[in-house]
């Protein structure tokens, strides 16, 4: 292991794309006999970190089959195209429902200046780069593809977004899970145990769906699941039911601030989920505690807050 290299053994690395703060958001890399599978993608900045790391470990960019992308949110596929660009065999995988975004940006993008503000948003990701539709793969539930005899197997998991999807590596039996088996800080970590909570930002998560998620993550039974959130995260029952517990604290508080609107009910539901977190951090013992906790998981109070807003107001009354 370097400051941004990962090695988990099994082919399998994640790299720190240095997203928004040191390790917060993750790239993957599965290398098989010389063959190269990306999952996830951060944003632009992040491809000069991923080419210096590759080349240290002999890989260039032509070495590269897939860009496997578990749902399109920015952290997560904001520099797709800007990868793509630098892969010349490269196929791009992702949900049929994102695919479109990848091709043609410009609604994601829209999309993200909204929630961010333009600024923010062109300084966290820059300017989207489009991928040209013949070099996408819409991965639909069951699909597999081989990376040199390595085979990944794609499974549709709604409930942090509709267009998400979870993926199987068929040589370990790991599960790469993006954002809907949660987050799982190593800045938490504390006396060699991980910690979890859910990410509902917005706006399509669903309660119901992410418990189904979840559930059909657990029933693979993978030894570890790698997270966007970062890296690899194991014993996987335990972190399966604390999802549960807090997926259901989640909905609980959104149903129970749901009257009103505007600013004042956010603040609400926000100041409640800040309350949950320090909760939990005393109840497991996670490494930071009080004030330090809430500064530290500030920005997914503030977008979990919105996000359960959004899922509130199509609940019926």
């Amino acid at each position: 292991m370097n400051d941004i290299l990962t090695d988990y053994g099994n082919g399998i690395y994640a790299i720190d794309s240095d997203y928004y703060a040191p390790v917060i958001a993750a790239i993957h890399l599965v290398v098989e006999s010389g063959r190269v599978a990306l999952v996830d993608t951060a944003h632009n900045d992040a491809v000069p970190r991923v080419l210096s790391e590759m080349d240290k470990l002999g890989l260039k960019p032509e070495n590269v089959d897939y860009v496997l992308l578990t749902h399109v949110h920015l952290d997560h596929a904001g520099g797709a195209g800007a990868f793509m660009a630098q892969f010349p065999n490269a196929k791009l995988v992702v949900h049929p429902r994102g695919a479109r975004h990848m091709i043609d940006p410009s609604k994601l993008e829209a999309a993200v200046h909204e929630v961010y503000g333009k600024e923010e948003a062109l300084r966290m990701y820059g300017m989207l780069v489009p991928t040209p539709a013949e070099r996408v793969i819409e991965a639909t539930h069951g699909m597999t593809l081989s990376l040199a005899g390595r085979e990944f197997t794609f499974y549709d998991a709604p409930g942090h977004a509709k267009h998400h999807v979870v993926i199987r590596d068929g040589k370990t039996g790991h599960v790469f899970t993006g954002d809907t088996f949660g987050i799982s800080y190593r800045h938490l970590d504390a006396g060699g145990r991980q910690f979890i909570f859910p990410t509902s930002s917005p706006s399509q998560f669903d309660a119901r769906d992410m418990h189904n998620t979840v559930s059909m993550i657990a029933d693979l039974k993978p030894e570890a699941v790698y997270l966007t959130h970062y890296a690899q995260v194991t014993q996987v029952p335990k972190m399966a039911e604390d999802m549960h517990r807090l997926i259901d604290a989640y909905a609980a508080i959104a149903l129970r601030e749901r009257q009103g609107g505007g600013a004042e009910r956010h603040g609400r539901i926000k100041k409640a989920l800040q309350d949950l977190y320090l909760q939990e951090a005393a109840r497991e013992g996670w490494a930071l505690q009080g004030d330090e906790l809430l500064k530290f998981v500030e920005l997914d109070a503030e977008l979990n807050a919105q996000g359960l807003g959004i899922w509130v107001d199509g609940q019926p009354a």
